[in-house]
């Protein structure tokens, strides 16, 4: 019996998310049909973390049980056959049986990106905010220091979910322009993110840089645990799943 470990990259795009549901097409499901033609067996994938519809992967993580005698270095090489072209495996790896992707895991990376330009861009639709408005930089990258830290997340929690805490720590949040490019790019760094958590973090940052919020605004946010004080969830197509750390 072994116990393999994969680093996926995907587009969202064209899919409902990470988690295998009834009726829809998810990663998952594309993923666990590959191994299953490849290994012959029934496979149960362990992600990370779960993603929503539209929402990016750099290096999502996942891992399944087998007694398929494929070495873990080779289902990088055989999945690209079976895979489609918006889901690659950018690595394998046999670890310990007793790893775990999601309750293994000690901090994720997210990054969101915002297309700050006039005019919109064919190329940038399926990655990115198009918020063709003026958004004070410094304002933002403020207001986003009152995040920092372990708070209870709940105003910054989808309606209707089910968690048994909304506590979460925070230990990053970056916030640069790339002029050129004419892109704003968050980065957002916590030990375990609630459902929509980075999403509605930087719609409210940015209601912050339209001048629609203070930047004091935030800790009232934060102290009520009210998501109807906070800002509004930014879509899915401009964040991406960056890293796992073990």
């Amino acid at each position: 019996m072994k116990n393999i470990k994969l680093t996926i990259e995907y587009e969202g795009t064209n899919y409902a998310g990470w988690q295998r549901q009834d009726n829809v097409i998810t990663i998952q499901e594309k993923l666990e049909g590959a191994l299953e033609i490849l290994t012959n067996e029934k496979i149960k994938l362990i992600g990370s973390g779960r993603t929503d519809g539209g929402v990016h992967a750099l290096a999502q993580v996942a891992n399944f049980i087998t007694n398929a005698t494929i070495p873990g270095e080779r289902y990088k090489y055989a999945l690209k056959f079976l895979l489609p072209d918006d889901i690659t495996i950018m690595d394998s790896e046999e670890v310990d049986i007793g790893f775990n992707s999601r309750f293994s895991a000690t901090k994720k990376t997210y990054k969101y990106i915002v297309y700050n330009g006039e005019l919109p861009k064919a190329l940038y639709r399926n990655f990115s905010y198009y918020v063709p408005y003026d958004i004070d930089i410094d304002k933002m990258i403020d207001a986003s220091k009152y995040l920092i830290g372990t708070h209870d997340f709940a105003s910054f929690m989808a309606a209707k979910s089910s968690v048994k805490s909304t506590i979460r720590t925070i230990y990053s949040i970056s916030i640069e322009k790339e002029k050129e490019n004419e892109l704003i790019i968050f980065k957002i760094e916590g030990n375990s993110f609630l459902r929509n958590m980075v999403r509605i973090i930087v719609g409210t940052l940015l209601e912050i840089g339209f001048g629609k919020l203070n930047v004091e605004d935030l800790c009232k946010i934060i102290s009520e645990k009210n998501r109807e004080l906070a800002g509004h969830t930014a879509p899915p197509q401009g964040l991406f799943l960056e890293k796992v750390f073990y």
